[in-house]
């Protein structure tokens, strides 16, 4: 059967849309209520990440609860930048499952939990620059929008 074809009736916003910036804050809060990967809804002494049974000094396993392939991937990425890292690789066990398993296997002298840690800082970091090059360049269009 082939795909129902958009009318203009389809395209038109409805009549209770508004832009966000109009939003009331309590829409928007309640919204927030309800995302269960908004930090604002974690509890403070909930511990999120865990070391697996079998690591060692040099090779561990981490389980982060609450996490999927974002920060997954990003983090392999950074932490495989650090040349003291032999091998670092992260899955998700199960769709359905809010968990993320990251593996981390240094050479001898870098302990995998400072690997661990050392990614994080980079990422964050990189995040910091990320997001000062987007609001200057957000900036920078605003102010060639109003010439």
């Amino acid at each position: 059967m082939a795909p129902k074809k958009k009318t203009a009736e389809d395209a038109a916003p409805a009549e209770n849309d508004i832009p966000m910036g109009e939003a009331p804050a309590a829409a928007i809060e309640s919204s927030r209520a309800e995302d269960s990967n908004d930090p604002s809804n974690l509890v403070a002494n909930e511990q999120r990440i865990r070391i697996l049974p079998g690591s060692s000094e040099t090779a561990a396993s981490f389980e982060f609860k609450k996490e999927d392939h974002t920060l997954g991937n990003s983090l392999r990425y950074i932490i495989m930048k650090n040349p003291q890292v032999e091998f670092c690789g992260y899955s998700i066990p199960h769709p359905s499952e809010e968990l993320m398993n990251i593996r981390i296997q240094t050479y001898e002298g870098t302990a995998a939990v400072d690997a661990l840690e050392k990614g994080f800082n980079d990422l964050i970091d990189l995040c910091d620059i990320v997001a000062d090059k987007f609001i200057s360049a957000g900036e920078g269009m605003a102010t060639q929008m109003e010439t």
